[in-house]
């Protein structure tokens, strides 16, 4: 592993050197293939272009950051930025805003989340591609954006310093692997029931198999005291980069979808004009919910909102703002 680790370093050290003038390009990147994105961005556009592609969108985001937590919990992986200053390996490179997460780093989560997320994506839009055009080669072309994309992604990660070239490797295949078969069991029509299983099973599932392995003296909180140590500026940790703080996104998010489709189950009737409205409306509703300031003390009340945070994204989205615009709308022709 000492040779992986010292490749990928000599890898992100020659990236940043290389291409030093497309430093702004790589963030923007690393924060499009942030799993938040996944929900606050990718979800809104994709639900009010096709309502099962946008269910599909969040089912596949909240799976595989959490299956993603688990593996990093399982496979303890290092992440450059720490395993550079743990080893004293010489390298010129340097840290950015988004290098300190504070979990392991195997595999790359935002590798993961967006090859998950997006294969459903590009897969819906290409079929409804070949659909309208019977062309095999015009439908392919989702799929190339789709593997640049990828390619992409795990290269500005790579790039500041968050994953070793491996890790990003690992991410992008599972990920892979989890939309082809998440995008094939999509839960639009289950019940509440279904959800408020699947929400609190995963959240007190996982609680519980921490503590049972900390007891055996596993500690899976090994890489944040790691990551205080070596991250360039206090200021960077954030306690919405560990671990628990995916977990609760994760099954918030699920909640709400299960407590959206209880609601409203088939959705709101919109005409084109309306669901574009509704998009702008939602995307600027859920720009507000995400900066939402949290206390961070005490921790335990800063995972239950954020939580409920995340139980909102997908009730603003398709309940919420598509629910009063539909009332507007009906009570002008009234």
């Amino acid at each position: 592993m000492e040779t992986l680790y010292t490749h990928g370093v000599r890898m992100a050290e020659s990236l940043q050197q290389g291409t030093k003038s497309y430093e702004e390009f790589w963030l923007v990147v690393t924060h499009l293939g942030d799993p938040k994105a996944a929900f606050l961005l990718v979800f809104p556009f994709t639900y009010f272009v096709s309502k099962r592609a946008g269910i599909a969108v969040i089912w596949a985001a909240a799976i595989s950051e959490w299956l993603n937590l688990v593996l990093k919990w399982v496979l303890f992986g290092q992440r450059p930025y720490w395993w550079i200053g743990e080893t004293g390996v010489s390298a010129k490179v340097h840290q950015f805003a988004s290098t300190c997460e504070t979990g392991p780093g195997s595999p790359s989560g935002h590798a993961m989340v967006t090859a998950a997320v997006w294969w459903v994506v590009v897969s819906s839009v290409s079929r409804a591609i070949k659909s309208k055009t019977n062309s095999a080669l015009i439908a392919a072309v989702p799929y190339l954006f789709y593997v640049a994309l990828l390619v992409a992604v795990g290269l500005s990660r790579i790039y500041i310093l968050a994953h070793f070239p491996h890790q990003v490797v690992a991410g992008s295949i599972t990920g892979l692997i989890l939309g082809v078969v998440l995008g094939q069991r999509v839960p639009e029509g289950r019940s509440l029931l279904f959800f408020c299983k699947l929400s609190f099973g995963l959240l007190l599932g996982t609680i519980l198999f921490h503590v049972a392995l900390q007891q055996i003296g596993v500690d899976f909180s090994w890489s944040i005291p790691v990551a205080k140590k070596w991250c360039s500026r206090a200021e960077w940790i954030r306690l919405d980069t560990t671990p628990f703080s995916s977990l609760t996104r994760d099954c918030g998010a699920l909640l709400g979808l299960g407590l959206t489709q209880h609601w409203r189950p088939r959705g709101w009737p919109l005409p084109l004009g309306c669901r574009a409205l509704s998009l702008a409306i939602s995307s600027m509703g859920l720009y507000h919910v995400n900066r939402l300031p949290l206390p961070i003390r005490p921790q335990s009340l800063f995972y239950c909102l954020l939580f409920l945070k995340f139980v909102i994204v997908p009730q603003l989205v398709m309940v919420l703002v598509p629910g009063l615009i539909h009332f507007v709308t009906n009570k002008k022709k009234d």
